[in-house]
């Protein structure tokens, strides 16, 4: 087992993140004090804060930020539940795989922004159309890492588990899930971004709640400041949510160097 990173290499990566922050922060709010950038177009940084505090204060913000969160994490776990059972099904198979090999390749190639129309036609304004698209960019992304992580096991330990009498279900259990789990943590990064984008870019087209339809309102009255601010909470979001994955990738796969 690896050791873990010192406190003081944190520390010192954590400063660094917050100085380069603050640096583009102060950059930006610098050029636009001094109207070498319109704030019509780019707004200011001071009055993102100020919006965002505003949306917090009077409560606004939460109803919106939860029914982004209740799409984004349904279209990420059905979207992750299907692509991972599929990837382990075709990785373990190769027949099936190569039957399905055209069909897979030709519906990943289909753009999602096209279906969030039929998706909002087929099941309307709720969130289960947010859903839907969420769950079409997730699942591909999921589908193709647990198959390459599962073709990837090491075919010699494999040899020799089934030398000691090892049933298909230990197998899987005992090699091929944790061969796969790097994969599928890395993939799990990818498709959170990928699940909130699909929720947001459904409400941002037809929806009455969400912060894709904050950010749609704002835009439709040339309100840059709030388009900046959902922007930036949704961004702060993705940022916690995914510091949490990590954590638990690291507990899970504590056992490997």
């Amino acid at each position: 087992m690896s050791a873990p990173r010192p406190a003081a290499g944190r520390a010192v990566i954590l400063f660094w993140q917050s100085l380069v922050g603050a640096g583009v922060l102060a950059a930006w709010q610098t050029l636009v004090s001094l109207k070498r950038l319109d704030a019509f177009f780019v707004s200011r940084p001071s009055d993102i804060v100020q919006r965002i505090g505003q949306w917090v204060v009077t409560g606004s913000l939460w109803g919106h930020l939860a029914v982004t969160l209740e799409e984004s994490l349904l279209g990420l776990v059905v979207g992750a539940a299907t692509g991972i059972s599929l990837g382990f099904w075709f990785g373990r198979s190769p027949l099936l795989a190569s039957i399905f090999d055209p069909y897979i390749k030709m519906l990943n190639a289909v753009p999602r922004v096209v279906l969030a129309p039929l998706f909002l036609l087929w099941f309307g304004l709720g969130i289960w159309s947010k859903v839907a698209l969420a769950v079409t960019l997730v699942f591909f992304v999921m589908f193709f890492n647990t198959y390459q992580g599962v073709r990837d096991a090491d075919r010699v330990l494999i040899d020799n588990v089934r030398m000691l009498g090892a049933t298909e279900r230990q197998l899987v259990r005992h090699v091929l899930i944790p061969s796969a789990l790097t994969w599928i943590f890395s993939s799990l990064q990818t498709s959170l971004g990928f699940a909130m984008v699909g929720a947001v870019v459904g409400e941002y087209l037809g929806s009455t709640r969400g912060l894709g339809y904050v950010i749609s309102q704002a835009e439709g009255t040339f309100d840059t400041t709030g388009v900046f601010a959902g922007m930036t909470v949704l961004g702060l979001v993705v940022v916690a949510i995914s510091a949490g994955v990590t954590r638990l990738e690291k507990w899970l796969l504590r056992w490997k160097a």
